[in-house]
């Protein structure tokens, strides 16, 4: 799991509050963690490779370039397997080899290796989860940009050089100065390790904060967007705008399941830490506590990379086709700066994706009647969700043919 009391537990002159919490059945804890985070990996690998299920054949027409906000969900994705590696490397270690966790504890050890291995591991699984809080949080802010100002450029370089330099940064801060002087002659003191505390939950309460800010905003954009374009507000514009607000929820839940256990341990530790017997008797239930989300917390840490996906993508099944040819042909699913490019139609505006299924996205986009110039259009990938994407043009002339290649091939896959 991510949690700055691994990294203080590489100290020998830990505290007691640390100390309690990280040597109480570490065995059956480092099973559960390993556990959690070998599942959580072999599933959102499995949701993320190309499935053979309905997925369209592209050959008539050119797909758009993978924009911004589809790269961020798979870069998400990608930093929170990165951490499920790490956390299966230290757990794996921790329960094969129980001498090197016992050198840890050593004060003035000569070893190398124990302190190479602690503060590694633990450095690895802190990075790459703050960076998946960093780029949640800039997923956020690239969907209301996208709606609200109808951005056409993508910023995903920008948002590379912003995450990865503050992960980098606040990992690196936070960590120089916990184990200033050296790591086998920590400071001592509340005080000093507070500044580690600060760099590694302040990625996590800025997602808790800022990002329903930014999704509801978005959503009150598509709304306005929906009547402001088509003129009117039905049944079906309202489906829309649900189907968003309903996929920003499940980001939002899953992202409040893995990590307030997070917050919530984290207080009742700096309230031991600031006692002056942490087994006084009246502390009893406290500590219980801070043991239950402590194991808490070691399951669903890494269950957030397999957790994400779902909230991302949907169940996309066991169907997995490696075939190059395949593969070739896949596209990413879309929310979208970026839109397509053709010399007839320029397409002036922004995308927003959202899941819905086929048939009824169908209906809505053909039943009102609207003009193509202001329409859901529907690529279909064959599963029961589509990927679903309202372009906001000035001119759609010409893609008349192709929206009725994609009715044919969505009535072929049906058969």
């Amino acid at each position: 799991m991510a949690s700055p009391r691994l990294e203080t537990f590489c100290c020998p002159n830990r505290d007691a509050a640390t100390d309690f919490v990280v040597t109480f059945q570490p065995v059956l804890f480092g099973t559960l963690t390993l556990g959690s985070a070998v599942l959580s990996l072999l599933f959102s690998i499995l949701q993320l490779l190309p499935k053979r299920k309905g997925y369209r054949r592209l050959g008539q027409y050119p797909l758009p370039r993978p924009a911004s906000s589809s790269r961020i969900l798979l870069i998400i994705s990608v930093c929170d397997m990165l951490g499920c590696a790490g956390i299966i490397f230290r757990s794996s270690v921790w329960l094969g080899l129980p001498n090197i966790i016992d050198s840890i504890s050593v004060a003035n050890s000569t070893a190398v290796w124990p302190e190479v291995y602690c503060v590694g591991s633990s450095m690895w699984i802190q990075l790459f989860f703050s960076a998946s809080f960093w780029w949640t949080f800039f997923y956020a802010v690239d969907v209301f940009l996208v709606v609200k100002t109808s951005a056409g450029i993508s910023t995903i370089i920008l948002y590379h050089m912003i995450t990865w330099g503050l992960a980098l940064l606040l990992c690196t801060e936070g960590v120089a100065m916990l184990y200033y002087p050296s790591i086998s002659d920590c400071e001592q003191g509340l005080q000093h390790a507070i500044p580690h505390y600060i760099t590694t939950y302040a990625p996590m309460l800025l997602v808790f904060v800022a990002n329903p800010i930014f999704f509801n905003r978005t959503t009150a954009a598509v709304t306005s967007l929906l009547k402001g374009r088509q003129g009117i507000y039905t049944e079906n514009e309202r489906r829309l705008a649900n189907e968003i607000k309903i996929r920003f929820f499940k980001i939002m839940l899953v992202f409040v399941i893995c990590w307030v256990p997070n917050i919530i341990n984290e207080s009742l530790l700096f309230y031991l830490e600031m006692q002056a017997d942490i087994n006084d008797s009246s502390f009893r239930d406290v500590r219980n506590t801070a043991l239950i989300t402590w194991f808490i917390m070691g399951i669903l840490n890494p269950m957030q990379a397999f957790l994400n996906t779902l909230a991302f993508h949907g169940w996309t099944g066991f169907d997995v086709d490696l075939s190059p040819r395949r593969s070739r042909e896949l596209a990413w699913e879309s929310v979208s700066t970026s839109v397509p490019n053709t010399s007839h139609n320029p397409l002036v505006g922004a995308t927003l994706l959202y899941q819905s299924h086929v048939q009824e996205a169908k209906k809505s986009s053909l039943g009102n009647g609207h003009h193509h110039s202001d329409t859901v259009s529907i690529l279909s990938e064959g599963s029961e969700s589509s990927t679903v994407e309202i372009h906001i043009s000035s001119e759609l002339r010409g893609y008349e043919d192709v929206d009725a290649d994609e009715e044919s091939l969505e009535n072929s896959v049906k058969h």
